[in-house]
């Protein structure tokens, strides 16, 4: 058996020049975090740990000095903390046990003081209530031969805020699963690359989750050749498949011209569409 235990000290100066003047000026904050794990084994190339520490998140440095909505330049409006409380947790199991493999497992959760959320409508963000998040994540890594690595990570979690409100607690743009699985090739007769497979799953766009966004799957291509030393030429291939998936999605009102009034509707950005890129690099 071991332990850790650790202390972070953080300290932030924010300085705002906004074309508000009245938006303009300078704020400040600094917190302590203290961590701790304990960590049982190595059993058989086994051990399992629990951590647990508190952290923060830091609110957008605008929101530290504002005094007035930007979209009319005269409502009130609340000044954010810099930077907000967290306490996380996690207990799990990391294995070396397979020849050449490294898996690992845990269960998370997550609290914060206020869930920072993003207006689509009026460009900035805004501080909200209380929430927690819990999950489950996987990994693991494969290194069948010494140039060729591949890996896979999975994450579900399930996010809420806590604290009651008749609009819902569920949280928008929370998403609930994460894939990832790669291969990296850096072959001893100079080629090198790899493959990439990246997966969002969906997530609410409201608080009473009637409005969700779609999964996102996205495949990048790489391959390249060391030249000498010191050049090396690749190419990369984004968006092998030309997915036609949004890269963040919103809900809220809107008005197009010769519209009567706003309508709620879904506001996306999409993906990229598939793209090559050659680069030739060259380090001194």
């Amino acid at each position: 058996m071991r332990t850790e235990l650790g202390l972070r000290a953080d300290l932030f100066d924010f300085e705002v020049r906004s074309s508000l003047a009245t938006n303009s000026g300078s704020a400040g904050d600094a917190i302590v975090s203290p961590k701790f794990s304990l960590i049982l084994g190595p059993w058989s190339e086994t051990e399992f740990f629990f951590n647990v520490g508190q952290g923060f998140h830091g609110n957008d440095a605008r929101g530290t000095t504002i005094r007035v909505d930007p979209t009319d330049g005269v409502t009130p409006v609340k000044r954010v903390d810099p930077l907000v409380n967290a306490l996380g947790a996690e207990v799990g199991v990391r294995t070396a046990v397979l020849p050449n493999v490294q898996l690992t497992a845990s269960l998370w959760t997550l609290k914060l003081d206020s869930e920072l959320l993003f207006v689509g409508d009026a460009g900035v963000t805004e501080p909200s209530r209380e929430s927690e998040r819990r999950g489950i994540e996987a990994g693991a890594i494969w290194n069948p031969l010494s140039w060729l690595i591949l890996d896979a990570d999975l994450a579900w979690s399930r996010s809420r805020f806590t604290q009651f409100d008749p609009a819902g607690d569920e949280i928008p743009g929370a998403v609930e699963n994460v894939a990832s699985l790669g291969l990296a090739v850096d072959h001893p007769s100079g080629w090198f690359g790899g493959a990439r497979l990246r997966h969002f799953g969906k997530a609410p766009l409201i608080e009473d989750g009637s409005v969700e966004s779609d999964p996102t799957t996205l495949v990048n291509l790489e391959a390249g050749y060391h030249i000498t030393d010191n050049i090396q030429l690749s190419a990369a291939l984004y968006n092998v498949f030309d997915s036609r998936d949004n890269d963040i999605t919103y809900f809220y009102e809107s008005q197009l011209p010769g519209e009567a009034r706003p309508v709620s509707d879904i506001h996306f950005h999409p993906v990229e569409p598939r793209t090559l890129r050659l680069t030739l690099r060259a380090t001194f």
